[in-house]
Order: structure tokens, then C-alpha cells, then sequence
């Protein structure tokens, strides 16, 4: 049986005429939820709407994100203002199947605008959904509750094991910037083999292919966490071009410029051999003198990424950026080989922990 889709029009009330903004000077603090195109804004003192609605982003919202939604679903008195649709359904369909609908809906041929995409109410009327009878409506509305409660404990468990690492670090290793439990301390330079980033291509992403060489980018790099998604890929010539920057196993990968500036992890086997670019720098531990997985963690704790970051605008900079001369003058405290060592098994086995975790989710 094909699928049948309506226009959001004719399963919705467009309230949009009653939203009302309010500068942020002229608000009076209140109980009421005042919302925009992401969600809650502010609270005031009054409100305009006392409905189940469906607010949807209409300019400055998450057009084109995959895990943060351009529709949410409000209840009860609020207020909204003029940057998200409010949208009431009429009785063929249910309120959350609607946002459930809308959430990650792709509006990539639908928004306009050059730095700020909008999304207009004509052009949103017009936007299908899928349509069902409203029994099956809520049927799949149960089941992908269930599934995002299932997913929220996840997460749950996945922080706690993230703070547990975090406890261990500490409980073992101390304050790594006042250094209270004294140990020696080191330069990076003196303790590492390399220390340098690489280079964009000729022809920036015009270049790239879809596969090849991996080319790690400052996106893929995050806090503890390597991300594929967008991994680019050269070609052998260009790999060539960039030979003094081939990543190996067990590197630390540390971001050093623009707003992701002090990001790091540990680059996974599955990208090697692999080459930088310009905005991310590679860390190559000694091994007698440094373990891979100590020195990310130590870049990880808050008290050390927030000396990171503040080499990152020293000097007066507009642009976020660590050199590498500061990378390489960067002073760390030096535990024992092997107490590093029993902290890396320790990470280990959480993450194995973390892995198990993910796929009795699946």
C-alpha cells in the first residue's frame, strides 16, 4: 500500500499570528515558559498560549542537524515568540505523532536565507508528512517513546561510566595544573616524538574523495570521542603531499584552532594510515615516558582544557588558536609509567563496559 502525506496545513491550526516577542530588557520574571526557535528562551510573568501545540523552528533553528530537532512539543500556559511556527492539531492527528514528524524533518530545499535560514510560513504549510489513521498514530507514538526511554537510560549509564573514569583520574592522579600529589613534571616536547599539524589540499573540498587516504579534519575530532561522520578521504598524490604528517596508532589528536579549539582523543585503528589537516595536531607519546590514553585524559579534565583554551586567546588573539611552540613549552605532570599504565586498563575495561552498553541498545 503506497504511503499517504498531507500537507501540514490541513492537520494543523497556524497560530503564528498570536505569538508576540518581547526584548529581553521589557520581560518580567514569572512562571511562564517564554519560548523561541530551540526551545525555552526565558521565564515571564504572563502568557498567550494554554494548549497542546507543536512549535517549529521558522528562522535561527537546527535546519539540516541530525540530533538536535527543529520541532518540540509545548503544554500548558507559555509564551512564544516571533521564531517558531506554533502549530495546533486539529483532530485527525495526534500532537506528538506531529512533532515526532516534523523533529528531524529535511528542509534542505525549503529554508532560504544566507547566514540565517529561515523557514517561511507559506513555505511551511506546505510541508507533507506521512499520514496514518490516528489509532496507528499513537501506536507509533508508544513505541517511540519506549524507544527514547530506553535510549535516555543509555545515556545515562554512558555518562556515569564518562564520570567514573573522571573520579579515577583524580583519585589517582590528583589536580593535574596546581599538581597537589607532587609528582615530577615534564616538557611535552621532551616526552613525545612529534608534535605537528598538516595542511588542506589544493582545492579544499573539491578535492576530497569518497574514498582513499582518510583526512582528519577538526570535526571529527571531539572530546574523547572520534567521529567518522564527514571523514574525508584523498587521494594518493595528494596523501604524498602530506607525508610528514601521517597519523599512527595510539596518537593523541588535539584541535588548535576556531571555536572546537582544545578538543582531543585518541585516534581508533580503524582510520590508520590517515593524515591532518591544518587545524588538528598530532601528539606521538614516548612510550617509556608517557601513555597515550594518561595524556588524553589529562587534556580532558577541566582544570587542564581550560589552560588550554587560554592559550588559545593569549596575546590579544581574535582567533582561537594554540601554536605549535605553545603545544611543545606545554608542562604536564609525569606519574609513574606504570601507574599511567593501570589507569589506561582502566579505561579499557569502562569502555568495554561502554561498548556492551551500546549493543544491548541496538
Amino acid at each position: 500500500m503506497n504511503k499517504v502525506y498531507r500537507n501540514l496545513e490541513d492537520l494543523c491550526q497556524v497560530l503564528d499570528s498570536k505569538r508576540i516577542p518581547i526584548t529581553a530588557n521589557k520581560r518580567t520574571p514569572g512562571p511562564y515558559p517564554y519560548y523561541g526557535a530551540n526551545g525555552v528562551q526565558d521565564y515571564i510573568n504572563e502568557y498567550i498560549f494554554d494548549d497542546d501545540l507543536v512549535l517549529l523552528a521558522e528562522d535561527g533553528g537546527n535546519f539540516g542537524s541530525t540530533d538536535k530537532p527543529i520541532a518540540y512539543r509545548v503544554s500548558g500556559k507559555c509564551w512564544v515568540n516571533n521564531h517558531a511556527h506554533v502549530l495546533k492539531p486539529n483532530n485527525e492527528i495526534n500532537v506528538d505523532y506531529l512533532c515526532y514528524s516534523l523533529m528531524f524533518y529535511n528542509t534542505g530545499s525549503l529554508v532560504n536565507g544566507a547566514t540565517r535560514k529561515k523557514l517561511t510560513q507559506a513555505t511551511m504549510r506546505t510541508m507533507r508528512i506521512p499520514w496514518v489513521p490516528i489509532v496507528e498514530q499513537i501506536e507509533i507514538v508508544d513505541k517511540l517513546k519506549k524507544t527514547a526511554a530506553i535510549i535516555d537510560k543509555k545515556e545515562l549509564i554512558l555518562r556515569r561510566l564518562d564520570q567514573l573514569i573522571k573520579s579515577r583520574f583524580i583519585e589517582l592522579f590528583g589536580d593535574p595544573v596546581s599538581n597537589d600529589k607532587f609528582w615530577n613534571l615534564a616538557i611535552l616536547q621532551d616526552v613525545t616524538s612529534k608534535i605537528g599539524s598538516g595542511a588542506t589540499p589544493k582545492g579544499g573540498k573539491s578535492s576530497y574523495q569518497k574514498e582513499g587516504i582518510p583526512f582528519i579534519r577538526s570535526m571529527n575530532v571531539h572530546d574523547g570521542v572520534f567521529l567518522s561522520k564527514d571523514l574525508a578521504y584523498l587521494s594518493d598524490k595528494q596523501a604524498k603531499q602530506l607525508e610528514n604528517v601521517i597519523v599512527k596508532e595510539n596518537d593523541v589528536l588535539l584541535n588548535i584552532t576556531g571555536a572546537s579549539v582544545a578538543r582531543s582523543c585518541i585516534v581508533p585503528k580503524t582510520v590508520i594510515p590517515a593524515r591532518v589537516n591544518q587545524h588538528v595536531s598530532i601528539i606521538r607519546c614516548i612510550p617509556k615516558y608517557l601513555n597515550p590514553e594518561f595524556l588524553n585524559k589529562l587534556f580532558l579534565h577541566h582544570r587542564y582544557k581550560n589552560l588550554l583554551l587560554s592559550l588559545g586567546e593569549a596575546g590579544g588573539a581574535t582567533r582561537q588558536a594554540i601554536t605549535k611552540s605553545q603545544l611543545e613549552k606545554l608542562q604536564i605532570i609525569l606519574p609513574p609509567l606504570t601507574l599511567q599504565n593501570e589507569f589506561a586498563d582502566f579505561v579499557q575495561q569502562v569502555d568495554k563496559s561502554k561498548y556492551g552498553e551500546i549493543l544491548n541498545a541496538l
